[in-house]
């Protein structure tokens, strides 16, 4: 009856594959505990260090090792057993959310471990990203590829609501030690969903050719193919200029807002329900208007509801512009990643997606990073407000100089 429904709603359709429910089901409880160690994590650096350049320096470390795993990542996954290979990576993700936890347990906590294991969790999350990804093109048929993309994103999403406020509640009750216990039993979930899911997943026949052959094969169908290619660049500059307002909420709640881990918990609250919204909502929308046309309004839209973002002069009406934020940065990055995977082969589906992930992680870690460091000498608002709106200059740019500039993004 349930998989009857689902399957007669445009919203939730893809939930109607089992495999698919499954996975998106313990990945959402896995990112429930991530965002309960992300927020912990952020408010105890920019607590200890005062600074935002450390905030976000410790957020760069995280996608840092994206720019030389994500290519091996994708090859690996589409080379091996697909839900063994997850499953792997992810008892290796539990066992370092354990150590930090004794850590904060112990009273050894410091930021150089803090940023040590932010690098060592990064790595295997860029190997588990494309994986995962390939999964949901696997245990979906292709009319129902964006909706399940969508519901990724609502899944993240959901995390990013409902984590920072257990992250609240617990740091308050217990610390943050209770906080990182409680991510270290939250990968459980997504073991056992692997465990569960029964479909042909398995991933494709073992590939006589190198590895590094392979992975360059992923990058020349990325390089010659036009909606690839321009989507993949989009989502650099999207990861370069826009994505640092996810790393450096901490930094706007308590240096701006004058907050404090409430505060940082009802930003990203606001953010991700605005995002969980908008991928509920957003199908019969883009099947209106086409999906070309809403993907190019997300990506003029997105650099204006940033701007407005950093620029809110109190709590109510940052909470009101990141909202709205969430949504449309959901919409444009959704919308990209359809098109990169909509283009692509089965077999070579884990492998662009890894250079999706690796482009916007390059942006946002020079993002971030350099974002925060500035704002130390300049402002925090001049220099955030400042990239979103050269982001909105650029889109705008390639549609008045370049009338089909955007074309390519067609699926």
């Amino acid at each position: 009856m349930a998989t009857s429904l689902f399957s007669r709603s445009a919203a939730v359709r893809a939930l109607s594959h089992r495999d698919f429910t499954l996975l998106w089901l313990g990945t959402l409880v896995s990112n429930i505990g991530t965002w309960m160690e992300s927020v912990s994590l952020g408010v105890y650096v920019t607590e200890v260090t005062g600074q935002a350049a450390w905030t976000g320096g410790v957020a760069a470390l995280t996608h840092l090792p994206s720019l030389i795993l994500a290519p091996l990542g994708g090859a690996l996954a589409d080379r091996f057993d697909r839900r063994t290979f997850m499953a792997v990576c992810v008892c290796v993700q539990a066992l370092l959310a354990a150590l930090l936890t004794v850590l904060a347990g112990t009273g050894n906590l410091s930021v150089p471990w803090v940023a040590a294991i932010a690098l060592l969790n990064g790595a295997f999350s860029t190997l588990v990203i494309p994986c995962a990804t390939a999964l949901t093109v696997a245990v979906v048929p292709p009319e129902d590829l964006h909706n399940a993309l969508s519901l990724d994103s609502a899944q993240f999403n959901l995390g990013r609501i409902i984590g920072p406020v257990l992250a609240a509640l617990v740091l308050t009750k217990v610390g943050i030690a209770g906080a990182l216990f409680v991510n270290t039993l939250s990968f459980l979930a997504v073991l056992l969903a692997l465990a569960g899911m029964r479909g042909a997943v398995s991933g494709l026949p073992p590939k006589v050719e190198a590895l590094w052959a392979g992975i360059m094969r992923g990058v020349r169908l990325a390089w010659t193919d036009p909606g690839i290619a321009l989507a993949l660049g989009s989502g650099a500059l999207v990861g370069l200029l826009i994505s640092p307002f996810v790393g450096l909420v901490p930094v706007f709640a308590l240096k701006v807002l004058g907050g404090d881990a409430t505060t940082t918990s009802l930003l990203l609250t606001a953010q991700g329900t605005g995002a969980v919204i908008a991928a509920f909502g957003s199908g019969p929308i883009a099947a209106r208007m086409g999906r070309r046309a809403f993907l190019e309004a997300s990506l003029l839209l997105v650099g204006l509801c940033s701007a407005a973002y950093w620029l809110s002069p109190s709590l109510p009406v940052a909470l009101v512009t990141l909202f709205i934020l969430g949504a449309v940065y959901l919409v444009a990055f959704t919308g990209l990643k359809t098109v990169c995977q909509a283009r692509t082969p089965p077999e070579l589906q884990a492998r662009v997606s890894s250079l999706f992930l690796l482009l916007v992680n390059a942006g946002y870690i020079l993002g971030v990073w350099g974002q925060g460091a500035l704002s130390d000498h300049v402002g925090v608002r001049p220099i955030t407000a400042g990239c979103a709106l050269l982001f909105f200059g650029i889109v705008v740019g390639m549609r008045t100089l370049r009338s089909r500039g955007l074309a390519a993004l067609g699926t």
